[in-house]
């Protein structure tokens, strides 16, 4: 082991030691959250793991008169650390703020059309995530959320579904697939899946997923990464060449934890 190499491990073991998430906080967050439900005991300690480090590289701030408490960013960097539960805290790295509204914000933004006029747009959001800036999160809606998993919506699952995606440079539904990942297959499933919802959509008809994902590729891929955790029988129903990839992606299955969960 090289020098470098020693020091991270010593590092991490030093702050995991210094700043554990308490016994209490962790236990009731894994046996109240839906989203956990089906993780083993081993799963669990590692996500505990992760969860601390990811605290202590992130620097969380509230706005707008919200204040923050001890759960709040382990709530947000337990759902977050989730997706790379078989990854790497190091899909994360390059930025360091995650910013809570209490409830959707107003941005403005500065949009040309053909004739090379601007125009200032103001929208409410729910999130958002910059490439190497901040994750900006609406702390309420991720709350109303979680106490609604069936739905399949999960705020801290998308923007930071949008953070790996932009791993790759700027969201654009194709984040780094692993060495034994076909591009040619990944492709392939989600293009087709992405048509089949703009059709659903522009039919009028009860989409298989939140229609926001139709909007563009990079919003199908974080629209499908919530399904894909949250509600992954509606995913693996509707699409299940994208719950394949995806399965691929992040390296889990959460459908058989959904499926062992209720069995338990």
């Amino acid at each position: 082991m090289n020098i470098l190499l020693a020091f991270k491990h010593w590092r991490i073991k030093r702050l995991l030691k210094r700043f554990p998430i308490k016994r209490l906080i962790w236990r009731r967050l894994m046996r109240e959250d839906a989203l956990f439900c089906g993780l083993s005991s081993v799963q669990k300690a590692y996500l505990r793991e992760l969860t601390t480090l990811f605290i202590q590289q992130k620097r969380f701030r509230a706005v707008q008169g919200l204040e923050l408490n001890e759960l709040m960013p382990i709530k947000i960097a337990a759902h977050a650390c989730l997706l790379i539960l078989e990854l790497d805290l190091d899909y994360y790295q390059g930025w360091r703020d995650i910013i809570l509204y209490p409830d959707a914000f107003m941005v403005t933004s500065d949009d040309m059309d053909e004739a090379g006029i601007v125009s200032h747009q103001q929208r409410v959001l729910g999130g958002e995530a910059w490439l190497r800036g901040p994750v900006v999160l609406d702390w309420q809606g991720f709350v109303d959320d979680v106490s609604q998993p069936d739905l399949g919506h999960n705020l801290v699952i998308h923007e930071f579904a949008h953070k790996l995606d932009m791993q790759n440079g700027a969201a654009n539904g194709m984040p780094p697939l692993h060495p034994l990942m076909k591009r040619e297959d990944w492709t392939l499933a989600f293009s087709q899946a992405f048509e089949n919802l703009q059709l659903q959509v522009e039919r009028g008809g009860v989409p298989a997923i939140d229609a926001y994902a139709a909007t563009e590729p990079a919003e199908f891929f974080a629209v499908c990464s919530e399904v894909f955790f949250m509600a992954p029988d509606q995913l693996a129903e509707a699409f299940p060449a994208v719950y394949h990839q995806l399965s691929l992606f992040y390296r889990q299955d959460p459908l058989a934890r959904k499926t062992l969960a209720v069995v338990q």
